[in-house]
């Protein structure tokens, strides 16, 4: 059964409680039913707000929300068509066309099944970096020329990093070219055939521009995640864990499904 709870249980004592109580953490027995769950989230807003904007996220986690809107606009006809979408980040430099971009993951998961035409990914391209600055401030102002993030969709490493944005992070980043922790590099080397093939660098969307979305949801799923997760609810918010900056938004989900979420329920 899936459940809803309000942070932090009981049993848990955190080192700070500033927002603690606005955080909602909803909890699923597995993996398919927290997609599922997402996936109804962003559904019912596309279908409330059909010009919708949004922000996404890559990785692993949120493959089965994207098969699940996949299915549901093939199924129920869960139109896209008025739907704008920005994705968090792309390594740098990466080509568009490269099977290791975030544009193909994209392309591949979720664009390629739906009939949404207006979506972004950050330019990877390696240019001089005056032209990386004016990409990135570029990006934020489609951002805001599209009416702002009505949600923003995101996941957690292990390193407490949103999107790529890791330890260090200020609450009042831009989108911009960062500097990837060594454990970031070594989580995506198998699809990368090797750490050493892993870019060092990437664009992500600042930590500001995430926290302007009117709506924020957070996924992590499997036991690897379930350290993070607790430090994320319980350490002090810190521009050294930038997850925990997710706490003073308004309106901030986390859902886990119950092996990630094993050390908070």
């Amino acid at each position: 059964m899936s459940i809803i709870v309000r942070f932090p249980p009981k049993k848990v004592t955190p080192v700070s409680n500033t927002c603690l109580a606005e955080v909602g953490v909803f909890a699923a027995p597995d993996y398919a039913a927290l997609c599922n769950h997402v996936a109804d989230l962003i559904a019912a807003l596309i279908q409330s707000k059909p010009d919708a904007v949004l922000g996404l996220a890559t990785g692993a986690t949120p493959l089965g929300v994207y098969a699940a809107l996949a299915r549901r606009h093939r199924e129920e006809g869960l139109d896209f068509s008025r739907v704008t979408s920005f994705n968090l980040d792309e390594y740098y430099p990466m080509s568009p066309r490269s099977l290791r971009s975030y544009r193909q993951f994209m392309a591949m998961n979720l664009f390629d099944y739906v009939n949404c035409q207006h979506w972004s990914v950050p330019d990877g391209r390696p240019t001089s970096i005056a032209q990386i600055a004016m990409t990135c401030r570029d990006y934020e102002q489609a951002i805001h020329d599209a009416g702002g993030l009505d949600l923003q969709l995101l996941g957690v490493g292990r390193t407490g990093h949103m999107g790529f944005n890791e330890p260090g992070s200020s609450l009042h980043s831009r989108t911009r070219l960062v500097t990837l922790a060594p454990v970031t590099r070594q989580d995506a080397a198998l699809g990368f055939g090797g750490i050493e093939n892993v870019p060092t660098q990437a664009i992500t969307m600042g930590v500001g521009t995430i926290m302007e979305a009117r709506q924020i949801v957070m996924m992590a799923s499997g036991s690897a995640k379930s350290e993070i997760v607790h430090r994320v609810l319980t350490d002090e918010i810190s521009d050294q864990l930038p997850a925990s900056f997710m706490r003073l938004h308004e309106n901030a989900v986390l859902c886990v499904d119950e092996a990630a979420g094993r050390m908070i329920l």
